[in-house]
């Protein structure tokens, strides 16, 4: 496997879906380095040496199975990493194109035995175990016309922290199925990460910058993010699979653990079921 063994992606191809800016960017970067061929899907026109890129709409499923057909053959790893905060085609972006993708690359042999996936999720997506029953019956839709009118008939599942939850519970659920075509797949749950998005929504002087004068760090870097994408993916994490990695030096799970008792009353809320 060369000089990094099994952290390496040598030979390996990768497909980076909301690559231009943030997480995404930084995975294409990491795994280029690490050897492998990426190619690129975005919204945004990319034109990077050595990189294969496909410019796709997520929200448009016509658009999303032209961009599929044009990866024009298998992948080793895919980094689901295109997000939005709000707005009315959320849901679309966040997790039903990312479904629907994973899906037809698996159907039609895109995606095969030792590959990997990995998504993004958030520490929003806290408690997702709490509304099982209904993201169950989401992710029980059986395509991505019948998500989105699901979606359109529930009132508040149009929303970042039903996306971000929704990813928790598809990576979960999708572990079984798809290790039985020998494909693992996880996602990462980053703290506030120094990403245009989050500047743009002012979330690095919100949520956790309590936590981070406390233990004196910076926000997370979108660097940070993509190594642990990296890794995921990569043969080193072989028998690691459904899981939801925390990446946020330590909040959620120090205000859990009750070190961090000012954490407390958020998770607690985040970990409600308010669907009763």
């Amino acid at each position: 496997m060369g000089e990094l063994g099994a952290f390496g992606y040598e030979g390996k191809r990768a497909l980076i879906v909301g690559g231009a800016t943030g997480m995404g960017a930084a995975a294409a970067r990491a795994v280029a380095d690490l050897g492998a061929e990426v190619v690129l899907m975005d919204r945004i026109p990319v034109d990077r040496p050595g990189t294969k890129a496909i410019q796709v709409d997520l929200s448009d499923r016509a658009a999303l199975d032209v961009a599929i057909d044009q990866i024009d053959g298998p992948v080793d790893a895919v980094f689901a990493a295109a997000g939005v905060s709000t707005g009315p085609v959320l849901m679309r972006v966040n997790v039903i194109a990312h479904r629907h993708l994973v899906r037809r690359l698996v159907a039609d042999g895109g995606l095969g035995a030792g590959s990997a996936v990995c998504l993004i999720s958030s520490i929003a997506g806290i408690g997702w175990q709490n509304h099982l029953p209904r993201l169950v019956e989401f992710l029980d839709t059986p395509d991505y016309a019948a998500a989105d009118e699901w979606i359109a008939q529930h009132e508040g599942t149009n929303t970042y922290t039903f996306s971000k939850q929704a990813i928790n519970a598809f990576v979960a659920r999708e572990a079984y199925p798809l290790m039985a075509h020998g494909i693992r797949i996880n996602a990462i749950c980053p703290g506030p990460t120094d990403t245009p998005l989050a500047r743009a929504e002012g979330w690095l002087d919100g949520f956790g910058a309590d936590y981070r004068r406390a233990v004196g760090s910076q926000p997370l870097v979108p660097e940070q993010m993509a190594n642990v994408m990296a890794f995921l993916n990569s043969p080193a994490a072989a028998g690691i699979s459904g899981v939801s990695l925390f990446v946020d030096d330590g909040h959620i799970m120090s205000s859990i653990g009750g070190s961090w008792e000012a954490g407390g009353p958020v998770v607690q809320f985040l970990m409600t079921d308010t669907s009763r």
